[in-house]
């Protein structure tokens, strides 16, 4: 089985043409809306999103769906950062793993760790003050909004990606696909030095796949990279960070080729 974990502000529907394209060579494919993004479970009044319950999610979707399956694990920014804390903490249950710029944001020093605390604490109580009303958009303010955000993905890309990306509220206007929470930063921060413990404990052969000189890549990238036991790298050329969605007939070729190596 191929599993697909999307990043954060993404949607398990944009990686259609990557699935499809591995369901057509022979893999049972499974792509899920992480808590909080898509159709995804919301967190329950007083809970939040941290790293620890995608992994714990990923764990109860894989229990359930492949108990006893080999994995192909793939996973894409945030997502590549969920897959390698998961395949750390049960490599057993991965026998492939695919990392897709996915090695975590900057590195953090522990100072950091009490400003976010209380920034998080703040961000989330003026949430919760804000309207509960949904925040609407037409379809043409949505994909203005989503090229700024990602300027090298093609406009006719972004055309096609948008209904997984937002609900329909009628009349012409559409929301954000995603719980509002996201909009608030994590309390914990990011230390680089643990997601490298994580990597350590893979078994499975790792694929880092870049998306070249205009993908995300943080400056610490070769000592993470290095983390892994057994990993090989492959540029996309011009992919660019959403390399699922600018590029997924290719990105879909080496992920099969990387499969079925020997």
């Amino acid at each position: 089985m191929v599993v697909l974990i999307h990043g954060f502000m993404d949607a398990a529907g944009t990686w259609e043409r990557v699935g499809l394209a591995l369901a057509a060579a022979g893999y049972r494919v499974a792509a899920p809306d992480m808590r909080g993004f898509g159709q995804g479970a919301r967190a329950p009044k007083g809970g939040y999103y941290h790293f620890a319950d995608y992994v714990f999610d990923l764990a109860d979707i894989l229990e359930a769906i492949a108990p006893n399956e080999p994995i192909r694990l793939v996973g894409h920014s945030m997502g590549g950062t969920v897959a390698t804390l998961f395949a750390g903490t049960f490599p057993e249950r991965v026998t492939r793993f695919a990392n897709l710029e996915g090695l975590g944001p900057p590195d953090n020093d522990f100072d950091v760790a009490p400003v976010r605390m209380r920034s998080w604490i703040d961000q989330v109580r003026r949430s919760r003050r804000q309207r509960r009303g949904k925040l609407t958009f037409t379809r043409e303010e949505a994909l203005v909004r989503l090229k700024a955000n990602h300027p090298n993905v093609p406009r006719a890309t972004l055309e096609e990606l948008l209904p997984a990306l937002t609900t329909d509220e009628g009349e012409g206007r559409v929301s954000w696909h995603f719980d509002l929470l996201h909009r608030t930063t994590s309390p914990q921060p990011f230390y680089a030095k643990q997601l490298m413990a994580f990597a350590r404990r893979i078994t499975a052969p790792t694929l880092f796949v870049s998306g070249g000189p205009s993908g995300f890549h943080p400056a610490d990238e070769d000592e993470r990279l290095a983390s892994f036991a057994s990993h090989a790298r492959l540029e996309l050329a011009d992919a660019g960070h959403m390399m699922h969605w600018t590029k997924p007939d290719a990105l879909s070729a080496e992920l099969i080729r990387f499969f079925r190596a020997p």
